[in-house]
């Protein structure tokens, strides 16, 4: 049994916040770039090159590279021989509620979602996801998600019978009735399967993978490659004034499912895709 003091988490998290909300990672710069490179539209291409600066600047200046520092979600798997000294979700919202603080970064979280809506002041409660995994390390995503692109997010409990082209028919249309609201070039995390609530968590996990990257399952790394660019023929464009960056990537996820249903989950994530992992 491996102790780790809820101090550490805290700490670790901390840290975590700063270099996601100024640190722009250098996967999600490098297709940003890429895009620069293959506009042919003039004023889609400067939006583009103004979002490199941004990042650039936030980077230099230890600033926010968005107005919006979202809410924070936590993915975090704790190993099944690590014994937490200290109260585990207290540590991450502290985390939270430090870095927000001491970072200036915008507080934007509200107690009560229908009526009162009072700003909590803090960014607290954090939205934390939990799993327990085998050994003794506990590994942590941290993702600041603004709502510009949750809005523009959506789910569909498709019957079996919808199939791969139900499903590629929900998630193009999903981005094109976005248009320019999630701020793109967007990453759009897909997740099919499980129940209603599992394709949504797999949707949100799926637009922190790298960009970049694939999926392991040839078949839908393929599907992914061929949403991308559908997505990018939309036109929406950078910022939405039209252009060839529509996407800077699909990611996709799945589970086993019910045989009565195939859950599709699209979580729209913005060019300001902040995420930051560690492991304790």
């Amino acid at each position: 049994m491996r102790e780790i003091q809820a101090s550490e988490i805290r700490d670790a998290i901390v840290n975590l916040i700063y270099e996601a909300s100024y640190a722009i990672g250098s996967d999600i710069e490098a297709a940003v770039r890429r895009g620069i490179a293959l506009e042919t539209n003039p004023a889609s291409r400067n939006v583009l090159e103004q979002i490199a600066e941004s990042y650039a600047i936030a980077r230099e200046e230890r600033i926010a590279i968005c107005q919006d520092t979202g809410m924070a979600v936590f993915f975090i798997e704790v190993g099944q021989e690590a014994h937490i000294n200290g109260p585990f979700e207290d540590a991450v919202n502290e985390a939270v509620r430090i870095a927000y603080r001491d970072g200036f970064l915008r507080k934007s979280v509200v107690d009560d979602p229908m009526f009162d809506r009072v700003n909590t002041k803090d960014n607290t409660p954090a939205v934390i996801h939990t799993r327990l995994v085998p050994g003794d390390k506990i590994h942590i995503l941290f993702t600041a998600k603004g709502f510009g692109s949750e809005n523009m997010s959506r789910i569909r409990m498709f019957p079996p019978a919808a199939g791969v082209e139900g499903m590629k028919r929900f998630v193009i249309e999903t981005v094109a009735e976005a248009g320019p609201n999630p701020c793109p070039p967007v990453i759009v995390g897909v997740g099919v399967g499980g129940t209603f609530e599992q394709a949504a968590m797999l949707a949100k996990r799926m637009t922190a993978r790298p960009v970049g990257s694939r999926n392991p399952d040839p078949r839908y790394a393929a599907l992914e490659e061929e949403l991308l660019g559908a997505i990018n023929r939309l036109g929406v464009g950078p910022a939405g004034i039209g252009g060839a960056t529509t996407a800077l990537a699909v990611n996709i996820d799945y589970r086993p499912t019910h045989i009565a249903g195939m859950p599709v989950a699209v979580n729209m994530c913005c060019h300001c895709a902040r995420h930051a992992e560690t492991t304790l």
